[in-house]
């Protein structure tokens, strides 16, 4: 069963639990995934990776807004995004640990022979591509920043 499948059976169970918090949740990732399918040049189907990306972009506007409300003295709204946050982050890849992390990116900066910050974009090109939906850009970002200089 793929995410769009799970995710619209997921919304039944929410409804039927009158759970409004995982309702709205639900309903905002089933229209991202249905803006995605019918989007122009878009093929009807939705693969998991391009779902995955999706939820991954839900998750970061999540936190930015939540960042946002509480720097603006508006907790209750916080809580509304952090409480969907809690609901997309379940349909998402395990996050990697940062020693996971790490590992990940000093194997496949020996692959590439990046040795320097010019290197950067080659690292992050394949890092990315291998990490999807399992950690962070910005993140991965950090880290190889890190490790490379």
């Amino acid at each position: 069963m793929n995410l769009f499948d799970t995710i619209s059976n997921e919304i039944k169970k929410a409804m039927l639990a009158k759970d409004k918090v995982r309702l709205e949740a639900l309903r905002g990732v089933k229209k991202e995934f249905l803006e995605a399918k019918t989007a122009k040049g878009a093929s009807d189907e939705l693969s998991d990776e391009t779902a995955t990306s999706i939820l991954q972009k839900m998750v970061k506007q999540r936190k930015d807004s939540a960042e946002i409300y509480t720097t603006q003295g508006r907790a209750d709204l916080a809580k509304d995004e952090l409480a969907q946050l809690e609901v997309i982050q379940e349909f998402l890849p395990a996050q990697l640990s940062a020693e996971e992390l790490e590992a990940v990116i000093k194997n496949i900066i020996s692959e590439t022979g990046a040795a320097s910050m010019k290197d950067m974009g080659k690292v992050m090109g394949a890092t990315t591509k291998q990490l999807a939906g399992k950690a962070e850009g910005r993140t991965i970002s950090e880290m190889v920043k890190k490790l490379l200089s």
